[in-house]
């Protein structure tokens, strides 16, 4: 005897619906978020109130003992030369030392000749009298410094000029957010994300030789300005 069994479609279908997990069919996606990114640059001048040098002596030699001596002879003249000339010991400090030999290449294209070599130190100064200055640079050449990698005016007082470049450059990213905003009919609304762009102003390079004039050289300090540049991103209404 064979049994028969028959099942009915709709019967399988509710069989197959309760196997699908209970979740919505249709995903609805979260609206994003309308923002606005600008960037703007903010600045702060101050008069300089000291300056930052970084100078030496190099001395060649036929041996790296005599160049040795020759330099360290020159060195020491021109640090108790600073130091008469009112330059606090704690605003000087040695910066580069260097020994190295001296080639001569041969026009037979052989291998290149050790035919010397160069000893060089540097110091870093800081010149907190600025009227002083030019006559010191002066000096500096007159002791037998004979290398001058930079020279750079600074302002004391630089993390709150800084500060104030910093507040001047947020102001003027708002100012325009809320312009180009208004022009798309839109509002500005909070802070999502500020980023500040990290700057170094390093020293000016400058040249110097022995033969530099006995009277002072002319130095113009100028006016010492700091840039701040932020990014700044906001939710727009």
């Amino acid at each position: 005897m064979h049994l028969m069994t028959s099942f009915k479609p709709a019967a399988v279908l509710s069989a197959f619906l309760l196997l699908l997990p209970a979740s919505p069919i249709f995903a609805q996606d979260k609206p994003m978020d309308r923002l606005i990114t600008v960037s703007a640059t903010g600045y702060a001048s101050a008069e300089p109130d000291r300056a930052r040098i970084s100078t030496g002596v190099a001395a060649d030699a036929a041996t790296a003992r005599e160049a040795l001596s020759a330099n360290s002879e020159a060195m020491k003249a021109v640090i108790a030369g600073l130091k008469e000339s009112g330059i606090d010991a704690k605003d000087i400090q040695t910066s580069m030392f260097n020994v190295e030999p001296r080639y001569t290449h041969p026009r037979d294209g052989t291998a290149p000749v050790i035919d010397g070599y160069r000893v060089s130190n540097q110091v870093e100064i800081v010149v907190r009298d600025l009227a002083s200055l030019g006559g010191l640079l002066d000096k500096l050449v007159t002791l037998g410094a004979n290398q001058m990698h930079g020279l750079a005016f600074e302002v004391s007082e630089a993390d709150t000029l800084k500060d104030s470049a910093r507040k001047e450059a947020v102001a003027n990213a708002r100012r325009r957010a809320e312009l180009l905003a208004g022009a798309a009919g839109a509002e500005v609304g909070d802070v999502v994300t500020i980023t500040e762009e990290v700057q170094f102003d390093g020293p000016r390079p400058m040249a110097m030789r022995a033969s530099v004039a006995k009277e002072a050289a002319p130095i113009e300090s100028g006016t010492a300005t700091l840039e701040a540049r932020v990014t700044v991103t906001w939710r727009l209404k």
